[in-house]
């Protein structure tokens, strides 16, 4: 890690977000390693150009020099790469990503085999010389002061932090890039796939947004060592010459020197509606697909899946039951729901707002919520586990502090009076005075040292879990009231496949949209959109026959 923020402090929890800056090639090193170093893992370095397939079930793949590996299960995670082809101005080449070559012979295959097959595309922008740029124009963007960390054990914590920078477009950036227009593959209609609809093209930019006059670009380095920086907010497609006359233009980067131009990349996607809960398709069965594959964009929408499907994958080879986190569970659950049930028309992000829970799914209390399904699984150590019982222990040991702490009006009015809150008039305990949104539990026990005397025992995670606990006590337990109205949903479960074009009850859309996901609950189905409560009554009312 170079750099840690905690992205939106100014908000409630629910919306806070641990984002790092990591070093690129330490990060690849690091995972290489820890791969190499795994007991029982074989590797073979080769392109795969197709799938074996034996009683409508995948059993291995074969590779470009017609190597056949048998398999139980196999997992697809193919990014970028199936078919894909790389655009700067009025040139394309085959490519899955700068200077690697790009992958045939799956996606021919799947399409033969009935599958249906789309086009997206993404962007990257220029890499340039960290050298060449004048930091001095640009705002700096350091890391937090107290930097956090995204691992529950003992992580060393982050001693030193390389800065950002901020610097924006302006009206002759806008004007040069204009130049380009007629020779962009994305206006001329050269490239097909839909683009991520939340980070566009700076070409993209300027013409869904002609009001702007500027846009801001972050200038984040790529590692400790390197003096290669990325141009965050300037991905194109437009020719190298304009991308370079018109980064130029910005301020600092009057000299930049660049390392590569940005490009985009055209490439296969398979709609996820063809998926089931666990990521398994439903023409074949122990085939997997994770990642881009699944028309999704983002490094932790590609890691979530890759886990998911690995975890299934495993279980159907030691014949376990399948393991599937509900939408209140874990954004994993609201992702993977959303892929399977909606499908997607462009690159598929995951955001905080497409969670109905987002007040139980909160990155602080990531571990109480999924941590004794790890262990469950045998992915988290008993070590872990035990961390886990004991935060609860002490959270619960806080809560029990506070609720049971009495304070006289004497000793906290003087401070209730500074914070703008309404004094009290008898003894109120410690709890009920942390329910109130201005008073914080540091600010208490600043103010009561017998109650700092008593909290000192316990961690700084485990009285943030009981101030959140506290403040959202009745938003927490609406949302798990909502929670538990789904899961009984959840538990009408749909044997086997049913022929909705016979229920003439179902909306025409809902028929529709039933016949091609073939949902396998009563919940998912009520997801599916198109699908409206009437629709659910009506299934409900075939389901109880």
């Amino acid at each position: 890690m170079i750099q840690f923020r905690m992205l939106n402090r100014s908000k409630g929890p629910a919306m806070w977000s641990p984002r790092a800056q990591s070093d690129r090639m330490r990060f690849a090193e690091a995972w290489r390693m820890t791969l190499e170093q795994t007991p029982n893992v074989d590797f073979w370095q080769e392109g795969v150009t197709g799938l074996l397939i034996e009683h409508d079930a995948c059993v291995g793949v074969r590779t470009a020099l017609g190597i056949e590996f048998r398999s139980k299960t196999v997992v697809l995670t193919n990014g970028t790469f199936l078919n894909g082809l790389i655009h700067i101005g009025e040139k394309n080449f085959g490519g899955g990503r700068a200077a690697e070559k790009n992958s045939h012979g799956i996606s021919e295959q799947l399409i033969e085999l009935g599958f249906e097959v789309g086009r997206m595309k993404t962007g990257t922008p220029p890499r340039v010389d960290g050298r060449s740029l004048d930091y001095s124009k640009m705002e700096v963007q350091d890391g937090d002061a107290n930097p956090s960390r995204f691992s529950y054990l003992d992580t060393p914590p982050l001693t030193g932090q390389r800065p950002c920078y901020i610097t924006y477009t302006n009206e002759r950036v806008h004007e040069i890039l204009k130049e380009g227009f007629e020779k962009s593959p994305m206006f001329q209609g050269r490239i097909k796939g839909l683009g991520p609809r939340y980070c566009p093209s700076v070409e993209d930019k300027i013409n869904r947004f002609a009001d702007k006059d500027r846009h801001q670009i972050f200038v984040e380095p790529e590692g400790w060592s390197t003096v290669e920086c990325y141009v965050n907010g300037f991905s194109s497609s437009l020719p190298e010459d304009v991308q370079y006359r018109a980064l130029r233009e910005i301020a600092g980067f009057e000299k930049a020197k660049m390392f590569r131009p940005g490009y985009a990349i055209e490439y296969d996607f398979f709609p996820p509606t063809q998926l089931t809960n666990t990521l398994e398709t439903k023409p074949l069965r122990n085939l997997w697909l994770a990642g881009q594959i699944n028309g999704t964009t983002g490094y932790e929408e590609a890691a979530c899946q890759g886990l998911m499907a690995g975890i299934n994958a495993h279980q159907r080879v030691v014949g376990k039951q399948p393991f599937v986190l509900r939408r209140d569970e874990a954004y994993i659950g609201v992702l993977i729901d959303d892929l399977i049930n909606k499908g997607t028309e462009e690159p598929y992000r995951m955001f905080t707002s497409r969670a109905e829970h987002r007040i139980l799914l909160r990155q602080d209390n990531a571990d109480l919520r999924l941590t004794p399904l790890g262990h469950a699984l045998g992915l988290a150590s008993d070590e872990r586990l035990a961390r886990v019982r004991q935060k609860e222990a002490d959270t619960a040991a806080v809560l029990h502090v506070l609720s049971t702490f009495a304070i006289e009006p004497a000793t906290i009015n003087g401070f209730l009076t500074e914070r703008g809150s309404a004094e009290i008039h008898e003894k109120t305990r410690a709890l009920n005075l942390l329910r109130r949104p201005n008073i914080e539990l540091n600010d208490l026990a600043a103010t009561l040292p017998a109650l700092a005397e008593q909290l000192v025992a316990f961690s700084a995670e485990a009285q943030e879990q009981a101030i959140i606990q506290t403040k959202y006590e009745t938003y927490l337990q609406k949302e798990q009231q909502q929670a538990q109205r789904m899961r009984e949903l959840e538990n009408f479960v749909i044997q086997g496949r049913l022929n909705y074009g016979a229920m003439p009850a179902l909306s025409h859309e809902a028929r529709e949209k039933l016949l091609k996901i073939q949902p396998e609950t009563l919940g998912q189905a009520s997801r599916i959109s198109g699908v409206s409560p009437a629709d659910v009554s009506v299934l409900m009312v075939y389901l109880g026959r």
